[in-house]
């Protein structure tokens, strides 16, 4: 007669790994900011998508003046508007008003910009292009 195989004790120990592993990750899938970043991403067009997965930022073009903005990840004093030569040339701080998570303060900057450009900037603060948060933000990916 054959009796049934107990579990070895590191088996054990690997199943109980492996399923604190799971529910960390199904815990974590649903967190304000991952919803945030996965609402952005379905606004984005797929060139603006690939330049996010890339560099963490993504280019918007102005509804009515046609200027390059670039909105990096972040939740404030990162826009900014990019010359033709492809260097900032200036920052824009603007945010919509409460708590939001960076995604849809993204999300908020890109509609507004493509929207109602002129409006956005009016209420907007500007900063030199090249500030301490910029420099760091180029030196480390997303």
């Amino acid at each position: 007669m054959l009796l049934p195989r107990r579990p070895q004790i590191w088996e054990k120990a690997r199943r109980v790994r492996a399923l604190r592993q799971l529910y960390r990750f199904a815990r974590h899938k649903e967190t304000p900011q991952i919803r945030g970043l996965r609402l952005l991403r379905t606004w984005l067009s797929p060139e603006q998508r690939a330049q996010f997965d890339a560099f963490g930022y993504f280019d918007v073009i102005g509804g009515v003046s046609g200027k390059k903005y670039r909105i990096h990840f972040g939740i404030s004093a990162n826009v900014h508007e990019i010359g033709e030569d492809g260097v900032a040339k200036m920052g824009w701080c603007f945010a919509p008003n409460g708590y939001l998570v960076p995604g849809d303060i993204m999300l908020a900057q890109k509609i507004a910009l493509e929207t109602s450009e002129y409006a956005t900037l009016a209420v907007a603060n500007r900063f030199p292009a090249m500030t301490p948060i910029l420099r760091r933000q180029l030196q480390r990916p997303f």
